[in-house]
């Protein structure tokens, strides 16, 4: 498999190796030992969640509290999503900046997003099968929430998903500026302090 860091630093897009036969394919879409040399620290799997989401939904920016927040690894089974991270620690030399992987049943590739990074995706096609593995289960008093919308993130959500539904929490989600105003980001430092504890 092939790993390379995105735009947004701590997060990586990981494209596997696909074998192809007449039965079908075969691949590693994790694999622990090549994972730690590129991210430098073990995933600790504390939950697998799974969605499935008809074209344009729109679900995003979510991210939780740190410590301990919650990494993503995430991956398309079945559709395609474009699935989006975005810096949202304060005081990072790319806060505000965003990146974006095209996670799809042809390419198979996967996400990886850090603790303390927002994470969103729209779907391109109905039934668009996503399945995460979470460092931490989900804790709804620690869970947080970004516009996908936000005019100053400027998101390029791609025409092809159409009109984009969002759940009622996401349309009422604060702007960046607005969520950093109030206190609700996580900071640069502590989420390079808790990486650090992971080795």
């Amino acid at each position: 498999m092939d790993i390379r860091e995105l735009k947004v630093p701590d997060a990586y897009e990981i494209t596997p190796v696909q074998h192809k036969d007449d039965r079908g394919v075969f691949l590693e879409w994790f694999r622990e030992a090549r994972f730690v040399e590129a991210v430098g620290h073990p995933l600790d799997l504390r939950q697998a969640n799974c969605s499935v989401s008809s074209r344009g939904t729109l679900r995003g920016i979510h991210f939780a509290d740190v410590p301990p927040s919650q990494a993503k690894y995430v991956t398309c089974l079945r559709g395609a999503v474009l699935d989006v991270v975005v810096d949202i620690r304060t005081g990072s030399p790319a806060f505000g900046t965003w990146d974006s992987v095209r996670l799809d049943d042809v390419d198979r590739r996967a996400i990886y997003l850090s603790e303390g990074l927002g994470h969103a995706f729209v779907a391109l096609t109905d039934d668009a099968t996503v399945a995460y593995l979470c460092s931490e289960g989900y804790s709804p008093t620690r869970e947080h929430g970004i516009s996908p919308l936000d005019p100053d993130l400027a998101i390029k959500w791609p025409a092809e998903a159409g009109e984009p539904l969002l759940s009622p929490k996401d349309l009422a989600a604060p702007t960046l500026r607005e969520a950093e105003a109030s206190g609700l980001l996580p900071s640069y430092a502590a989420c390079k302090e808790f990486y650090a504890s992971l080795g």
